[in-house]
């Protein structure tokens, strides 16, 4: 299973609040430095890489002189917003050291719940990742209200996997791994190298809590571990002190727990695709556009496009028909069912001039469809 991790494309890297700032230190920049020097060497080699940092809050209440782990929320967020600056300050200046560029993304709960943001999110870090930046993305705990928010950068970390379709979601923490037993208390344990991530049996040995500064312990990051999973990717749950431990795993070695989905990426996501959304509305295909899709597995473009029906907004479901009515496919549309109208039968270069905007220059992407 090792040579799924040496072979992964596009990594999502999470680093939690504990490694990020020494325990409630303050941001533990040398620490930050090593990581860095490591990504940057993944980005070098090819690898497509995202960043997930926790550490706003610890960052914040270093700063201002709190001991404990406030629980009032406006407190949390008034901790975030002292942090942040910190935090993401201290990313860039580590990163532009190596001259690569780097780009903050806050998300909550909320941008991936809705289907238009959730797009719009991902074509956000799709186009930094093709410009060669490497995004840190973090919980927008200034702005989070308790029924919104994530509750823990370990969840945050699998959504954002499978919104960028990552290969690999490698979680760094203050343990080696996972346990058969307890560490702490146990002696005998011994750490799990492999297993499956829907293994029931992992459930019983993936007790207790977080530390006093994150929110989130060795059951939150087996629940993200089963998240990405859902779209195929493997995970990887590891202990970031370990020396060269993000080129360590890239080279293949063993360390940390893999955790391996049921299915492939591939396989995965059009299940999703084709069984979790209701579809809202049709698009008919010419001929060319049908071969498009079919034999050459490409996106669609409003130019192949004769007619459009339904109710549907930008992110939901829609199904792509052949002249006679046929399914063909079926994807989440980049545009409404009112600018659909407007710029079928245009090349994409048209979009602009047509809408006086251009969200995406496909009408479906290839990432989003899925062959019936």
């Amino acid at each position: 299973m090792r040579e799924k991790v040496t072979s992964a494309q596009r990594w999502v890297v999470k680093i939690g609040s504990a490694l990020l700032t020494a325990d409630g230190r303050g941001l533990d920049r040398e620490a930050m430095a090593i990581w860095v020097r490591q990504m940057v060497a993944l980005r070098r080699a090819g690898i497509d890489l995202v960043l997930v940092s926790s550490g706003a809050v610890a960052a914040g209440m270093s700063r201002l002189g709190w001991l404990e782990r406030p629980s009032a929320i406006h407190e949390l967020q008034a901790a975030a917003a002292v942090g942040q600056m910190s935090l993401v300050k201290a990313w860039q200046t580590s990163f532009a050291e190596h001259n690569e560029h780097t780009a903050q993304i806050l998300l909550t709960h909320d941008d991936l719940s809705d289907r238009k943001r959730y797009l719009n999110a991902r074509s956000t870090l799709r186009t930094l990742l093709e410009l060669g930046v490497i995004p840190v993305i973090n919980e927008n705990d200034t702005v989070a209200t308790d029924e919104i928010r994530f509750g823990d950068n370990d969840t945050l970390a699998a959504l954002v996997a499978n919104l960028v379709e990552a290969d690999l979601l490698v979680i760094l923490t203050d343990q080696q791994g996972m346990f058969d037993a307890d560490p702490r208390n146990n002696p005998e344990a011994q750490l799990i190298y492999e297993a499956r991530a829907d293994d029931p049996e992992l459930d019983a040995v993936a007790g207790g809590t977080g530390g006093a500064l994150g929110r989130g312990g060795m059951q939150t990051k087996l629940r993200a571990a089963r998240l990405a999973a859902r779209s195929g990717a493997y995970s990887v749950i590891v202990g970031g002190r370990i020396e060269r431990v993000l080129y360590r795993l890239h080279s293949g070695e063993r360390l940390g727990t893999l955790l391996s989905p049921e299915q492939c990426r591939h396989g995965a996501r059009k299940q999703w695709l084709a069984g979790h959304l209701q579809t809202r509305g049709t698009l008919t295909l010419d001929a060319g556009a049908v071969k498009a899709l079919v034999d050459d597995h490409k996106s669609l473009l409003p130019v192949g496009v004769t007619a459009v029906e339904g109710k549907f907004r930008r992110g939901e479901m829609v199904v792509c028909v052949d002249q006679d009515g046929k399914e063909i496919a079926r994807g989440l549309a980049n545009y409404s069912v009112a600018e659909a109208e407007k710029i079928l039968g245009h090349c994409s270069e048209e979009i602009e001039k047509v809408l006086g905007y251009v969200a995406e220059a496909e009408l479906v992407h290839r990432d989003n469809l899925v062959l019936s």
